[in-house]
């Protein structure tokens, strides 16, 4: 397996770190405990002296905040509590200045119950223009009190809302984030409107949210799915003709934004938010679509030598058979956050382990985070672009015991509170070792922060050899030396190893629970472990990556 590409600046995203940003938790200039613009532009430095080459800001528009941003009201304003538009040009103003490109986050399977077209859509009679807008349909039964099929939300609960006048409207996700209708042309032109407003602000791209959902079949009468649109977030639905996931008209939306994102010098990006099937990824990032499409499959996978093989190649032979690369990724605000899924035993499940605030089973956190810091450099070395989530650079476990009366996150009602959801994957960042917020801001945070944060904190970690920020400072730096060349061998390797070259760099990873040597002559590069013993040794300690200067063989 070979492939090599010579990159220009236009094509920076295909070898590109990008440093994932969940405003709300980042970083708090004006001490109310909620992330800002401001506090994010104060921070930016970070995030560069990290060796990132890009920011992805997640939703920071005008809203009501039933789904932490992601039901927007306004797409083309900062919500107040973010901020204003001219901090956002600041924002990018500083991050420009540091090297940095910024993608913004855009939300069109659906948009926030406060939208004026959704308001004005409830104040229209059924079959109005305005309701066409979005997906109202006649209930089913004599009077139709049942919903028009039994399409399931994925934050719980049925997918379907009843208005008063009898209609009922569809929503994926929460009640407050009734989904758009993608086969009326003024959705089409409204979108085209909305990146054309932020990409002439000079963004470098946008993250497409639930970017494999926004065409149905609406056809009557609505197929129902008995069950199979019921997977986490993020998984891909059983089989490809679904109503609702994955339909084939989704890639006409991508081909008209491929258009319009060509249109600027350098051309934009775009990355999609697909939950789909391995085989149906590549799909999204066909030469006149996206650019990227996030790997969950890489995300999900077991810490198994087989299994990362396997989906290695999957994501390259998907990839290039298109002329893209893959992205990779080991956390985001959705998911419990991998120091902590990688502490668990196999197979655990992470919702019953949430609902017993991290207490059953028990995890080891010692192993959690060698397997993180391997998973690390194996990410780092491969071919493509690595998404980092905020805080992974510092180590920071999932906070599995977040009291319930301070959870936020939707989905812990609507299950009728039995998932807690996301929250503790966004608990604000720690900075500083003291202070009310350990830096997070002047004010305490929305989600509370454990007692020992302030030693996950940049202060606590950095100069101090063997921290988790640090690995991820010398990773960044060492990988930029060795990107241009795409090329990808697998090398021999012994069985709970995984070896290969990329380019010029060499990675081994030892997944097994045993040492395993190390090839004769090595000259490391870079130890995911605390210390150089396994060199002196000459073997790779378990659950420890190791990177070289790649050789002949």
């Amino acid at each position: 397996m070979t492939h090599n590409t010579s990159r220009g600046s236009a094509d920076w995203w295909r070898e590109s770190v990008v440093y994932q940003i969940y405003v709300p938790s980042f970083a708090d200039a004006d001490g109310d405990g909620m992330g800002d613009l401001r506090g994010i532009t104060d921070r930016l430095g970070h995030v560069a002296e990290l060796g990132a080459d890009a920011v992805w800001l997640t939703p920071f528009y005008r809203s009501p905040w039933a789904d932490g941003g992601y039901d927007v009201s306004d797409y083309r304003d900062v919500d107040p509590r973010h901020g204003t538009l001219d901090d956002f040009r600041e924002l990018l103003d500083r991050a420009h200045a540091l090297g940095l490109k910024v993608i913004v986050d855009i939300v069109p399977n659906h948009c926030s119950s406060a939208h004026p077209w959704f308001v004005e859509a409830l104040a229209s009679p059924p079959g109005s223009p305005a309701r066409d807008r979005f997906v109202f349909r006649d209930g089913r039964g004599p009077d139709g009190g049942e919903p028009p099929s039994d399409w399931q939300s994925k934050f719980g609960g049925p997918a379907w809302t009843r208005v008063p006048d009898g209609q009922w409207y569809m929503h994926i996700f929460a009640a407050e984030q009734p989904d758009l209708n993608w086969e009326n042309p003024e959705v089409l032109a409204e979108f085209e409107s909305i990146l054309r407003f932020w990409l002439e602000l000079g963004v470098d791209g946008f993250r497409v949210d639930v970017a494999h959902g926004m065409r149905k079949d609406l056809a009557p009468p609505l197929r129902d799915t008995h069950g199979s649109d019921s997977a986490p977030l993020n998984a891909p639905p059983e089989g490809h003709d679904h109503p609702f996931w994955d339909r084939d008209e989704v890639h006409e939306i991508h081909r008209a934004w491929r258009t319009v994102l060509n249109e600027y010098d350098p051309p934009r990006i775009a990355v999609a938010e697909a939950g789909v099937s391995a085989a149906r990824l590549p799909l999204y990032t066909r030469p006149d679509e996206l650019h990227q499409a996030f790997n969950f499959p890489y995300l999900r996978c077991p810490w198994d030598a087989g299994a990362f093989r396997r989906i290695i190649d999957a994501s390259l032979d998907g990839a290039r058979s298109v002329g893209a690369l893959p992205t990779w990724v080991l956390s985001n605000h959705d998911v419990v956050r991998h120091p902590s899924r990688y502490a668990l035993p196999e197979g655990a499940d992470t919702v019953a382990w949430l609902m017993a605030d991290g207490r059953e089973p028990v995890a080891d956190g010692e192993l959690g985070r060698r397997r993180a810091r391997a998973a690390a450099l194996l990410t780092l070395a491969l071919p493509g672009t690595t998404y980092l989530y905020q805080g992974e650079e510092l180590g920071l476990p999932e906070v599995a015991d977040l009291p319930r009366e301070a959870l936020r996150d939707p989905m812990w009602e609507r299950t009728g509170r039995t998932r807690k959801g996301r929250d503790g994957c966004r608990v604000p960042l720690p900075w500083e070792r003291s202070g009310p917020s350990y830096g997070f801001g002047p004010g305490g945070s929305w989600l509370p922060q454990p007692e020992d944060w302030g030693e996950y904190s940049v202060e606590a970690q950095t100069g101090r050899p063997g921290s988790f920020l640090e690995l991820y400072r010398a990773a960044l730096k060492v990988r930029r030396s060795f990107t241009g060349d795409e090329s990808f061998t697998w090398l021999p390797s012994r069985d709970g190893e995984l070896a290969f070259r990329k380019g010029a760099l060499e990675c081994r990873v030892n997944l097994s629970d045993v040492p395993l040597p190390l090839p004769p002559s090595a000259e490391p590069l870079l130890f995911s472990g605390e210390c150089d013993a396994g060199a002196a040794g000459g073997t790779l300690p378990p659950d420890t990556a190791v990177w070289l200067e790649g050789r002949p063989h």
